[in-house]
């Protein structure tokens, strides 16, 4: 495979375009996230480990709830659960940072190829996140779970941004850190890149478990 800052196919073609997840690929949100669940899981007596978190990440809040309440037998409301996770989330935004790796790669292709970002988060979080970034007018496209599209693992979000930019999936390269966004993007029919291999890529103890 090319290295990561020369996003190629295998016949040494250039991507028609590039999609970045936003969550732990272009912005190192993980450690915030996992906060806020700590903190709202514990209130609402669900329990979330470490690994599964980064198992759904991709997922929308309220899907995680929903799912965690029905394996644990936990009644909760998932909309209001996902307002009360979110709230405390944008609380601690400014301890957000880029992931230089990705950022690199983007910055790299600016005005080179058309970009996009396909994002678990809501519209509110990932406007707020880009601009704190200062990349939001990088990306033609963005979509977010707050948009009217099946989220990952399913592909339909991908398609959607390949279908709006005007180019075909398969000259697309997606960039990654979550397994759910693989998967959508693979079943795209497009080409994915683990930022989760980069070197550099910030690794965090979220405290263990499983």
């Amino acid at each position: 495979m090319p290295p990561p800052s020369d996003p190629r196919f295998a016949g040494g073609l250039t991507p028609a375009a590039l999609i970045f997840d936003l969550d732990g690929t272009l912005a190192d949100t993980m450690p915030a996230h996992y906060q806020a669940w700590t903190i709202v899981s514990k209130r609402h007596g669900l329990r979330f480990s470490p690994q599964r978190f980064l198992d759904t990440a991709g997922w929308p809040t309220a899907r995680i709830a929903a799912t965690l309440a029905a394996e644990q037998g936990v009644c909760v409301e998932p909309t209001a659960f996902s307002e009360e996770k979110n709230d405390l989330f944008l609380a601690n935004l400014g301890a957000v940072q880029p992931i230089l790796p990705v950022l690199d790669i983007a910055r790299q292709h600016l005005n080179v190829v058309p970009m996009a970002i396909a994002t678990g988060s809501r519209r509110r979080n990932a406007e707020e996140i880009l601009q704190r970034l200062g990349i939001r007018s990088w990306f033609d496209v963005v979509l977010t779970s707050s948009d009217p599209v099946a989220p990952k693992p399913a592909p339909d979000m991908f398609l959607e941004i390949a279908r709006q930019l005007g180019v075909p999936p398969e000259r697309c390269v997606v960039y990654e850190d979550g397994d759910p966004g693989l998967e959508g993007a693979r079943a795209a029919g497009m080409q994915t890149v683990d930022v989760r291999r980069f070197p550099g890529y910030p690794r965090h103890d979220l405290g263990g478990g499983s």
